[in-house]
């Protein structure tokens, strides 16, 4: 009977949810496609590189103006409309390739303009989730949207090679045609999204004045302004550890073995699945800030013990206690901010404090291949005095100045972490 009870309370999330993880496999497999279809065309890193910037880019300018129409405009409608631009992008791929005129400069247009209604996709689908779901369901339905995630990131690279093995890439390209019929169907015909409660002062406000009210809530609101600025840091340091440059440390340290990186790449998301699963089974957490700040530290810890190892076992333990605990704080720290938040702001809030905490990711991606190839991997490579220092705890060879940069980011990420805890501005942020 309860479970019974709780699928009646969650049915519409959960229709949502299960269509849309459809929808977001198709997706994962053709991104996974079209990155190795620009490096056969290239054969360079940098046009990998540029066609996630043109995803991710445009999604952080237009999110203040995304959020405002978000808690204006009826969330269904703004869903619907992003998912039928995403579907006319898939297309023009399809038709592009099929008659021999994909160009690697079309995929960096058509990233824009997909990244440009993700913008608007993203915060509607937040404020969504947080109608459909009872406040007291927000843990299980983070933990959901965990392993919905963690699943695709598993199977997409398997599917994406089978799929282009046998049917080449049109079929892949038909294949997230197809899951995005389903996921459009579902949203349209079986899934009611209520109307969002609009507070007397929102209704006098100008469209310019409520682009800038998330802003505003969070200057008002000092504890989530300090949360939004802690993950700022962290997630540069992050992009400067094994967040971003898990990649080349395994790579450099093996002698370029991809085998070994899909071992660790593997652990990732098996990580993300598990913690995921513990927050959808668990009890949700009384004292969350606390378990976040202590998670934050933990993940970071995992850079300190890839970096003192050379051994395969070890990076890909650690990166599945990282990302473990990465799932766990994500979904708490969703709940804290969905139940801070009042529902009729979810939109605007969600998007100043989404861009806030992503503005230091394209500089720390920018710098964190420069300061790999011409400080830290240099340096351990040229004798000197604390070269020999560093040598026998972090190797002389390839990757040895990677391991450097782990254990830096890794210690201080994990002071900056547990520093937190002492913090009282936080204060009030919890129920």
């Amino acid at each position: 009977m309860k479970n019974i009870s709780l699928f009646k309370e969650l049915k519409d999330f959960l229709l949502l949810w299960s269509s849309q993880a459809v929808s977001g496999l198709g997706t994962a497999m053709t991104s996974y496609a079209l990155v190795i279809w620009a490096y056969q065309q290239e054969g360079t890193a940098t046009s990998v590189t540029m066609m996630t910037l043109c995803s991710f880019m445009p999604t952080i300018l237009f999110r203040f103006i995304a959020g405002a129409i978000a808690d204006r405009w009826d969330k269904k409608r703004m869903m619907l409309i992003a998912d039928l631009f995403a579907a006319c992008g898939t297309a023009a791929v399809l038709m592009l390739y099929t008659f021999g005129q994909l160009r690697i400069w079309y995929l960096y247009i058509i990233n824009v303009l997909l990244s440009f209604m993700n913008a608007f996709q993203e915060p509607a689908s937040f404020a969504a989730t947080s109608m459909l779901v009872p406040e007291k369901h927000y843990a299980r339905a983070g933990g959901l949207q965990g392993i919905s995630g963690a699943v695709i990131s598993i199977l997409s690279p398997a599917l994406g090679s089978v799929l282009l093995a046998f049917g080449g890439m049109q079929v892949v390209l038909a294949v997230d045609l197809i899951s995005f019929a389903v996921a459009f169907a579902t949203l349209l015909i079986w899934i009611r999204i209520p109307p969002m409660p609009r507070a007397e002062r929102d209704k006098d406000e100008t469209f310019l004045q409520s682009c800038m009210a998330g802003m505003r809530y969070m200057k008002e609101h000092k504890a989530l302004l300090a949360m939004t600025l802690f993950i700022a840091a962290t997630n540069f340091l992050a992009k400067l550890g094994n967040d971003g440059m898990l990649a080349p440390f395994v790579l450099a340290r093996t002698g370029n073995q991809q085998q070994a990186l899909g071992v660790v790449q593997s652990a990732v998301s098996v990580g993300l699945l598990a913690g995921s699963l513990v927050v959808t089974i668990m009890k949700p957490v009384k004292r969350k800030l606390r378990l976040i700040f202590l998670a934050y530290a933990l993940i970071f810890a995992g850079n300190v013990v890839q970096s003192l190892s050379g051994q395969v076992w070890v990076w890909a333990s650690a990166a599945f206690g990282t990302y473990l605990m990465a799932a766990v704080m994500n979904a708490n720290l969703t709940v804290v901010i969905r139940s801070y938040v009042p529902i009729e702001m979810h939109g605007r809030v969600f998007s100043a404090k989404d861009t806030l905490q992503n503005c230091t990711i394209p500089l720390s991606l920018a710098i964190g291949g420069s300061l790999a190839d011409r400080v830290f991997e240099p340096f351990m490579a040229v004798d000197s005095p604390l070269q020999r220092v560093l040598a026998p705890v972090f190797g002389a060879g390839n990757g040895a100045g990677l391991a450097v940069m782990f254990f830096l980011v890794g210690c201080l990420g994990s002071v900056i972490s547990l520093l937190q805890l002492r913090r009282p501005v936080y204060a009030g942020l919890e129920k």
